[in-house]
């Protein structure tokens, strides 16, 4: 292991070497290369985070907010002028396409864009002479300590859905990247290092479940921001609120499409395709699966079809490769196994991405785009989330069945329609049971200036990350009500 490097966590202003005996290779997926190791945190070593972090709120919350964005103003020029190395360390690690990791990271920087409104944002409001000679006001004070558990799928973006709202609003962070994809965070904070940022108000600390459990069950940690896996997202809510903190927990999906005859079947075949192969479908809003209404079935199979055969598979780091590989050898074997699942149940292969071998990178653990066609509504799995590049086409007669299959899914992070009728988009949006819609769009990512919803089994807690719902959860509201009479009174 001396020949790797060893990831150290950032606690109190400082590297530091962690005291755990047992660490975990970070690979890259394309190449099974090993890059570094990383260590599973001591519980002990949260809790010296989290005094830390304790230690500096005081002083960090009397900040003036438009002293404290200055801080962001700064860590967003620092991203944009690394965010070629920065997006190189995703690719390494998380396997997606250059261009995606690009991509990933200029969202991310979006909401340090939209925190540095906070002077306003965080604003309340008040009214005078509720009653003679009394005023009342409501004031959004920060939370304290509070702390994010972010997944493997966008290391760059994610843990930024929650750093910069939080600190503006004058809390002190504790952030546990995923153990798969700590490179691009450690690069991320060696950045923050150089902000002059008071010791204590960030901190990051690597680890697995211990590390997770040591944050969900510390008394001084108020909040807990996730995203991941629905049983991994419950288990997080649920622990957390027993432990009286907020949490907030984004979990998986099945997101679906519908297409209708009057779509631009060109241009939603390749939006579609998109959708459902980029990133190796492991994103939150990778299109799961189509539902194809009437006439739109043939065309839309034929194109599709021909779309997931020609996608250019291999290393993201090749500017040709449209998409790279998932991100461990047990994902690739849980991927393949669900395709043949589906195939047992009656499913038609359309394409078959299994068994998957790129040229130079025999040691990848690719799987290449999947068509199922054909597959039962009652199917296992349109119920189960795949979080790889396979697609389920289903047909049905009409939009009503299609948006009754929609809603009796247990996710809802995302449903959208293609189509030219705007009589048949207002009836979706409406009646989708989702927390995100798209129309004539295949992914409905919220700009950060929106809150990134999710409903049913997708998301637990009550206010989401990104834009105003973040500020709601980063501060509580305390109203005051005050007296100053010219005359004294009792009566109110």
């Amino acid at each position: 292991m001396t020949q790797h490097r060893q990831l150290m966590n950032y606690i109190g202003g400082q590297w530091i070497h962690s005291r755990a005996t047992e660490y975990l290779p970070v690979r890259n997926p394309a190449t099974d290369e090993v890059l570094a190791h990383v260590p599973f945190s001591l519980a002990s070593e949260v809790d010296t985070a989290v005094q830390a972090a304790q230690a500096a709120f005081d002083g960090w919350r009397r900040t003036p907010p438009t002293e404290r964005i200055q801080y962001l103003f700064k860590l967003k020029q620092l991203l944009e002028a690394h965010s070629e190395e920065i997006a190189y360390l995703t690719t390494q690690e998380c396997g997606k396409t250059l261009a995606e990791a690009q991509g990933e990271l200029l969202r991310g920087i979006e909401n340090v864009e939209v925190a540095t409104g906070i002077p306003s944002l965080m604003m309340g409001y008040n009214l005078e002479d509720i009653a003679s000679g009394i005023d009342e006001h409501m004031f959004r004070q920060p939370v304290g300590v509070v702390a994010a558990i972010t997944p493997f799928n966008f290391p760059g973006m994610i843990p930024l859905w929650f750093l910069p709202y939080a600190i503006a609003c004058g809390n002190c962070f504790i952030l546990k990247p995923s153990e798969k994809v700590p490179l691009t965070m450690a690069r991320v904070f060696e950045l923050i290092d150089q902000l002059g940022l008071p010791m204590g108000v960030v901190s990051l600390v690597n680890g697995g479940k211990e590390t997770v459990d040591a944050l969900l069950d510390h008394s001084l940690v108020r909040a807990i921001s996730f995203v991941g896996s629905s049983p991994v997202a419950k288990y997080v809510y649920s622990r957390a609120a027993v432990n009286g903190k907020r949490a907030q927990c984004q979990g998986g999906a099945k997101n679906t499409v519908i297409v209708l005859p009057d779509a631009d079947m060109e241009m939603t075949t390749r939006i579609v395709a998109d959708s459902s192969f980029g990133c190796a479908g492991q994103r939150c809003l990778a299109t799961s699966v189509a539902i194809t209404v009437g006439e739109a079935r043939t065309e839309f199979r034929e194109r599709l079809t021909d779309a997931a055969v020609q996608r250019k598979v291999g290393s993201g780091l090749d500017s040709e490769v449209e998409m790279g590989p998932v991100i461990t050898p047990e994902s690739k074997q849980r991927i393949e196994s669900l395709i043949a699942k589906g195939a047992g149940e009656g499913a038609e292969l359309l394409v078959d991405g299994r068994n998957t071998q790129v040229k130079g990178y025999e040691r990848g653990y690719f799987v290449r785009p999947t068509l199922l066609d054909n597959l039962a509504p009652q199917s296992e799995l349109v119920r189960t989330e795949i979080f790889g590049p396979v697609l389920s086409l289903i047909h049905v007669q009409d939009i009503d069945a299609a948006i009754e299959l929609i809603n009796a899914s247990p996710f809802g992070n995302m449903a959208c329609l293609f189509t030219s009728s705007g009589a048949a988009a207002r009836k979706f949006r409406y009646e989708a049971r989702v927390g995100n819609i798209g129309i004539n769009v295949g992914v409905a990512a919220p700009m950060a200036f929106f809150p990134f919803t999710g409903w049913k089994d997708s998301f637990f807690g009550d206010m989401h990350a990104q834009g105003r719902d973040a500020i709601e959860f980063y501060t509580e509201k305390k109203v005051v009500v005050e007296r100053w009479p010219r005359e004294w009174s009792r009566k109110f």
